[in-house]
């Protein structure tokens, strides 16, 4: 029996349907990646794994792409420099051109406070980096661990159980309020000899002179600020006060009153450093004033040519630390042409395998062909 034109259109999808769901595709360009993971069926080969990670999606591509990213700052890094490209007649030793690619680490205080401490001073120990932006903390916290150790907590420890019992947490890290007493007995004398220099010899101290000098001081290899002294790395931090470190001056203060801090010659110093270099990378962990300051810095020469962020912020609220790169290209900040990555992650977790893929690779293939 013919079914009629009513009975058949029961069992035909509808065509607003069909013209919905089934739209036709337009290919792709022939070199778009596929996606891909791991193949476990090979073995373990952790270097493969962070290989794949590229062709992964979401944020592992980031990292692979964050990969590259820094791969092309130390390509152009290593471009030995000429007489006309180099800078001779630089007497300032931070200031002074050493490499064809200048390369900003910027990173907050936690990041000194975690196990991060130590790739950062893999870092500055090598002289993989030109320039360290940080904040008081990321000072601070470097120098208090050369004194005592910082311990492994958990996050939901009560405030009120570990403010009894003298403990100051930092998410899951904790540290003794000890701590910070040994620190106190270790920089103040530090905080006499430079007034007594400012009075006796008109120095001028400024946050990058004063890490160096502490970092002379502490005369620790663990420390990151003992190796960027010894290297003539500058550690700049515009908010130098805004931690331990401004306590105890804050003290000092009423003991022996005088000691300056002069903040713009190092603005000077830090925006000349860009200013000068041929090239410039970004590596950014974390927001705030180090992401801005470092940024900013880069806009006195139109632009980093390498950009790499890591941190967990987004932009929808207006926050620095949530800014894509693609903001600061409107700054000015990175340059138009530059191929920025921003990376959505906690730096504990990606920063040493970053470090893994890039600057250790970098680093020890050089050694071997020494």
């Amino acid at each position: 029996m013919d079914l009629t034109k009513h009975e058949k259109s029961k069992f035909v999808a509808p065509d607003i349907a069909v013209s919905a769901v089934l739209v036709p595709s337009q290919e792709l360009p022939a070199e778009t990646p596929l996606v891909c993971g791991y193949d476990w069926e090979s073995g373990v080969d952790y270097n493969k794994i962070l290989e794949s990670y590229a062709c992964s999606g979401f944020q592992a591509t980031s990292f692979g792409n964050a990969v590259n990213e820094i791969n092309k700052m130390l390509k152009c890094r290593s471009v030995t420099l000429t007489e006309e490209t180099g800078d001779p007649y630089e007497e300032d030793n931070f200031i002074k051109k050493k490499t064809n690619c200048t390369i900003f680490l910027g990173y907050t205080s936690n990041m000194i406070s975690s196990g991060l401490r130590d790739t950062i001073r893999f870092l500055v120990k090598n002289k993989l980096v030109d320039c360290i932006v940080t904040t008081a903390g990321g000072v601070e916290e470097d120098f208090i661990k050369c004194l005592a150790p910082t311990y492994v907590g958990d996050f939901s420890l009560s405030g009120k159980m570990l403010r009894t019992r003298g403990i100051n947490r930092i998410g899951n890290l904790l540290v003794p309020n000890d701590n910070y007493c040994k620190f106190e007995e270790w920089v103040t004398p530090i905080l006499d000899e430079m007034l007594m220099e400012q009075i006796r010899d008109n120095v001028i101290w400024t946050p990058s002179r004063i890490i160096a000098k502490l970092g002379e001081k502490i005369n620790d290899e663990s420390s990151v600020c003992y190796w960027a002294w010894k290297n003539n790395i500058p550690i700049f931090s515009p908010a130098l006060t805004d931690g331990s470190l401004g306590d105890m001056m804050y003290f000092h203060s009423f003991k022996k009153p005088g000691l300056v801090i002069d903040i713009l010659s190092d603005l000077r110093r830090l925006n000349t450093m860009a200013v000068k270099a041929n090239n410039t990378g970004m590596i950014i962990l974390g927001g705030g004033v180090v992401k801005h300051h470092i940024c900013n810095a880069n806009l006195m020469r139109n632009g980093a040519d390498f950009a790499v962020y890591v941190n967990t912020a987004n932009e929808f609220d207006g926050s620095d630390a949530g800014a894509r790169p693609d903001e600061a290209v409107s700054w000015g900040k990175i340059r138009v042409n530059a191929t920025p990555v921003k990376l959505y992650a906690d730096a504990t977790l990606v920063f040493p395998m970053l470090v893994a893929q890039t600057f250790a690779k970098y680093h020890f293939s050089n050694k071997k062909n020494v």
